[in-house]
């Protein structure tokens, strides 16, 4: 039997959600599709005057409400089919959020810890080289995402300066504050996975003194794990690659953080008892926080899972046949398309500072975010209840019903 792609498992959320509507399927077809995909090759000389080429990845897969929106992945294992379901899952977060955007996404095949710092330059310019007549500032802008951050954004944006003629700032977000960066970019989708939580927590069950694990502990597993600390919540375990530490008393976030930033593997964290990564997600714990990479969560381990409630802020952390059994145990599952995007509501919000040429004020960007984050979180949670279906499920409703209306 033909391997179901990634992409295509995207679409039975498609599917599912234009059934529940009442909709003929051939009215939404369409969105099975993406609108444009260009692949390219990417060669840079390394520092040792070889020259080595990698493949490259941008999507634009639907610009129906505006133009696309997503981030650029570094990663070994990027592939065409990852890339197209990212944007596709960033089409229908950017239309459940509201938000005047349709769905991106970028990638190169590397590992970026075996380039030197002047490579990654190089070979961050060279993409934007590459892409510079399929992105722009109102057809696709770009973002940081695993591997990437605001100096790679930086580069990024400046290259597109450069060759346009003319400063470009709003053709990226997520850069350098001096470059047009907004406050409130790097925690975005953390604080907005924690905003989320917060808002829906009696109604989950959970609340401060409640157990959670972090899979996963780069800029979105730190920022969601510091604030919920400060919230009171326990953080009783964390992994990232390398390895996972636990505490059943509460892990010191701080000091974790801090031991990790400064390039010490997870499992040597003396606050913590050492142990397999692969575990993290059967942990015993209220809440469980995939924000690691895709497919983390599957129908091998789903039925070892512990947590109560599940707040993915990665994307595609659940497999299909694992949302079906996490679903009939009753763990609530607050879905990526929802829980992760702080970060696309806070680039907007640069997006919209670059365009105006204004800069706002963090506790301004705080306080639309904790709204837009409240808003959509209620309006899902309702309409699960309502309708008696899953928080995935009634999120891709929504987004479908906003992406028909364009």
């Amino acid at each position: 039997m033909r391997q179901r792609t990634l992409l295509s498992q995207a679409h039975l959320h498609l599917h599912e959600a234009a059934q529940r509507l009442g909709l003929d399927f051939e009215k939404v077809s369409y969105l099975c599709i993406p609108e444009e995909t260009m692949q390219v090759r990417v060669t840079i000389a390394l520092d040792n005057g070889a020259q080595k080429s990698f493949v490259g990845w941008r999507c634009r897969y639907d610009s129906g409400r505006g133009p696309t929106k997503g981030g650029v992945r570094f990663h070994p294992q990027s592939s065409l089919d990852e890339v197209e379901t990212l944007a596709f899952w960033m089409t229908f977060k950017c239309a459940l959020l509201d938000l005047p955007y349709g769905g991106g996404k970028g990638a190169i095949r590397v590992d970026p810890a075996k380039l030197s710092r002047t490579e990654l330059e190089r070979l961050s310019r060279e993409y934007m080289k590459r892409l510079f007549e399929f992105v722009g500032p109102e057809r696709d802008i770009i973002a940081p995402d695993i591997n990437t951050n605001a100096t790679v954004m930086g580069w990024m944006t400046d290259e597109y300066s450069r060759i346009a003629g003319r400063p470009s700032p709003a053709v990226a977000t997520g850069k350098p504050l001096d470059m047009g960066g907004s406050q409130g970019r790097e925690d975005a989708t953390g604080r907005g996975g924690f905003y989320l939580l917060r808002r829906l927590e009696k109604d989950l069950g959970v609340g401060p003194g409640s157990r959670v694990a972090v899979q996963g502990f780069g800029n979105v597993g730190q920022h969601m794990a510091l604030l919920l600390q400060e919230a009171g919540y326990k953080i009783v375990a964390v992994s990232d690659s390398r390895g996972a530490t636990r505490n059943a008393g509460g892990l010191d976030m701080r000091a974790l953080a801090a031991h990790k930033n400064s390039g010490n593997p997870i499992a040597a964290f003396s606050g913590g008892t050492p142990f397999d990564a692969d575990d993290l997600v059967e942990e015993d714990c209220d809440v469980l926080v995939p924000a690691a990479l895709e497919c983390t969560v599957t129908g091998d381990n789903a039925a070892h899972v512990r947590a109560r409630v599940i707040v993915e802020l990665a994307n595609g952390p659940l497999t299909n046949g694992a949302d079906s059994i996490l679903n009939a145990k009753g763990v609530t599952i607050l879905p990526d398309i929802l829980a992760n995007a702080g970060g696309v509501t806070v680039s907007w919000f640069e997006w919209e500072q670059n365009r105006a040429n204004e800069k706002w004020a963090l506790e301004d960007i705080h306080e639309k975010l904790r709204q837009r984050m409240e808003d959509r979180g209620v309006a899902v949670f309702e309409l699960a209840r309502e309708k008696k279906v899953s928080c995935r499920s009634a999120a891709y409703m929504l987004a479908l019903r906003t992406l028909l209306k364009k």
